[in-house]
């Protein structure tokens, strides 16, 4: 839609009602709404008469559209802080688990001439884990150098 948008392929998206446009919340479908009007073409809901940007409305719609995006976003992020805290409460830790390696071993079997694979599977850890343990060995070993 957007490519034919672009082109000016049509003139107006006439839509059911916003959440049959978009189901993306309110600042995406604000995005997208800012995009077609950025194309020259307007936008009609069919049900609700208020989101019509062929009207004399258009910009006041689009700037209530803009505050409630604000609002949503804000009120993600306190659910997100409270739900985080509620967890933390209760003693859950959030994030991956630790990972526990000897970094010794990784060393020693690099030293013995096994590959970044091979040390990943005899280990039982990611290959990223091997290269990152790696290569701050080797900085620890500049560092006293």
């Amino acid at each position: 839609m957007y490519e034919d948008a672009s082109q000016r392929k049509f003139d107006v998206v006439l839509f059911w009602s916003l959440d049959r446009f978009s189901r993306e919340g309110v600042r995406e479908t604000l995005n997208h709404l800012e995009r077609l009007t950025s194309y020259g073409v307007n936008y009609r809901s069919f049900t609700e008469q208020y989101l019509d940007s062929c009207g004399m409305f258009k910009d006041a719609v689009l700037a209530i559209l803009a505050v409630i995006a604000k609002q949503e976003r804000v009120r993600l992020s306190e659910r997100t802080l409270a739900g985080l805290a509620k967890a933390r409460k209760q003693g859950r830790v959030g994030g991956r688990p630790k990972l526990v390696v000897r970094r010794d071993q990784v060393a020693a079997h690099r030293a013995a001439g096994l590959s970044i694979t091979a040390i990943s599977e005899k280990m039982e850890i990611p290959r990223t884990s091997v290269h990152r343990i790696l290569k701050e060995s080797a900085g620890e070993a500049h560092a006293t150098a």
